[in-house]
C-alpha cells in the first residue's frame, strides 16, 4: 500500500467521526417524528415557544457546559434544575436521557473537531459501555428501583473525588496502566441508566486518578458517551415511550448550542486546575446526592 493510498484511507476512516453521529441523530429524528408527530402540529410548536422553553435552553446550556468542560455533571446538574422549576420526576428522568442522545453526539463531534480525543480509548469504552448501558436502562424499566443505588454509588465518588484532588496537588503524577477499561465502561454504562447519571463521575473521574491527561480524557469519555446515551436513551423509548416534549427541546437545543464552546475551552484548561475542579465537583454533587436521600 503506498502512501497515497494510506492517506486516502485514513481521511475516510477520519470522516466516520462526523458521519456515524449525523446518521444516528439524523435517523432518531426522523423516528421520532413520525411515531409522535402529533406533538408537532404547528399550533403545538408555536405554543412551546414561550418563557419555560427559554428556561429549559438555559438549563441545558449550563449543564452541557458543565459537562463538556468537566466530563461529568450533565444529568445531575439538568435533573435538579428541572426538579427545582417543578418538572415532575419521572417528566425529568426522560427529557434528559432523550436530550442526552442529541447532546452528546453534538458534544463528541465538537471534541473530535478541537482534537481532545484519544481514538483507542474511546473505541475501548464504547463496546462495554453500550453493553452495560442497555442492562441497566432494562432493569430499570422493568425491574429495579434506581434509587436504592444511588447512596453507594455517591460514596464511592466521594472517595475517588479525593484521591483525584490529592493528585491534581502533586507536582507529577505517575501515569497507570489503565486496566480493565471494559469492566469500568459496563460499570459506568450500567450505572448511568440505572441512577440517571453516572458514565462521567464513574469513568472520567477513574481514568484521571490514574492519571490520564484531562483534556483527553473527559474529551474521550464525552465522545464514548454518545454511543452510550444513545442505547440508553433507544431503550428508554421502547420501554416507557416519550413525553415532556417541551422540556426535551430546551435541553436539546441548549446543548447543542454548548457542545462546541464547552470543548473549546477544555482545550484551554491546564491539567493541574483541571484535575483538582473536577474532584471537588465531584465531592459537591455527591454529598448533595447523599442529602437528597437521608
Amino acid at each position: 500500500m503506498n502512501s497515497k493510498t494510506l492517506t486516502s484511507n485514513m481521511l475516510e476512516a477520519n470522516k466516520l467521526w462526523y458521519i456515524i453521529p449525523a446518521v444516528l441523530l439524523t435517523g432518531l429524528s426522523v423516528f421520532l417524528f413520525i411515531n409522535y408527530s402529533e406533538s408537532f402540529t404547528i399550533e403545538k410548536v408555536k405554543n412551546g415557544f414561550n418563557q419555560e422553553f427559554l428556561i429549559f435552553l438555559a438549563i441545558g446550556v449550563f449543564a452541557q457546559l458543565v459537562d463538556g468542560t468537566l466530563g461529568m455533571g450533565y444529568g445531575a446538574t439538568s435533573t435538579t434544575f428541572l426538579l427545582s422549576f417543578g418538572v415532575h420526576p419521572a417528566t425529568s428522568s426522560m427529557a434528559v436521557h432523550v436530550a442526552e442522545m442529541f447532546t452528546t453526539g453534538a458534544s463528541a463531534i465538537s471534541h473530535y473537531r478541537f482534537k481532545n480525543i484519544n481514538k483507542k480509548l474511546v473505541l475501548n469504552l464504547i463496546v462495554p459501555g453500550i453493553a452495560g448501558a442497555i442492562i441497566g436502562a432494562y432493569l430499570l424499566a422493568d425491574v429495579i428501583d434506581g434509587e436504592a443505588i444511588k447512596p453507594f454509588i455517591a460514596i464511592y465518588m466521594i472517595i475517588l473525588a479525593a484521591t483525584i484532588i490529592i493528585k491534581g496537588l502533586k507536582k507529577n503524577i505517575k501515569k497507570k496502566k489503565s486496566k480493565n477499561l471494559g469492566l469500568l465502561a459496563g460499570f459506568g454504562g450500567f450505572m448511568d441508566s440505572i441512577g440517571g447519571g453516572g458514565w462521567g463521575p464513574i469513568v472520567t473521574s477513574t481514568l484521571m486518578g490514574r492519571g490520564r491527561d484531562p483534556r483527553y480524557t473527559i474529551g474521550s469519555v464525552n465522545t464514548a458517551e454518545f454511543a452510550i446515551a444513545f442505547a440508553s436513551g433507544i431503550t428508554f423509548v421502547l420501554f416507557e415511550g416519550i413525553s415532556g416534549w417541551r422540556v426535551i427541546a430546551g435541553l436539546v437545543v441548549g446543548g447543542i448550542i454548548a457542545a462546541p464552546v464547552g470543548a473549546y475551552f477544555l482545550n484551554k484548561i491546564p491539567r493541574k486546575p483541571a484535575t483538582i475542579l473536577v474532584g471537588f465537583v465531584l465531592i459537591i454533587l455527591s454529598v448533595r446526592t447523599l442529602i437528597r436521600l437521608i
